[in-house]
């Protein structure tokens, strides 16, 4: 009995993020460019946008990761689960 759900993002969707990323992290730096501060505050400001999109990255990364692990694990358990049941009701 496999119960495994395989979602595939749209190509539509992919865009759409893609665009929104680019336009997003784009026009922060574009407002940063013509930002009437000097130029050691428009460096500190780009330094933290550029952190924070890596860590962004990161932590969707890691979140993801974490959520594989569990459907891994929950797996393997329903295998051991099913697998005892298996066993009961061959032994009756």
């Amino acid at each position: 009995m496999d119960n495994t759900i395989l979602s595939q993002n749209t190509q539509a969707w992919r865009f759409q993020v893609w665009v929104a990323f680019a336009l997003s992290f784009g026009l922060t730096l574009v407002g940063l460019y013509f930002a009437d501060i000097d130029v050691w505050t428009k460096g500190y400001l780009a330094m933290g946008v550029i952190f924070t999109v890596g860590s962004c990255f990161s932590l969707a990364k890691t979140l993801r990761d974490d959520h594989e692990y569990e459907k891994l694990v929950n797996r393997v358990s329903a295998a051991k689960t099913e697998q005892i049941l298996s066993d009961f009701e061959g032994k009756t």
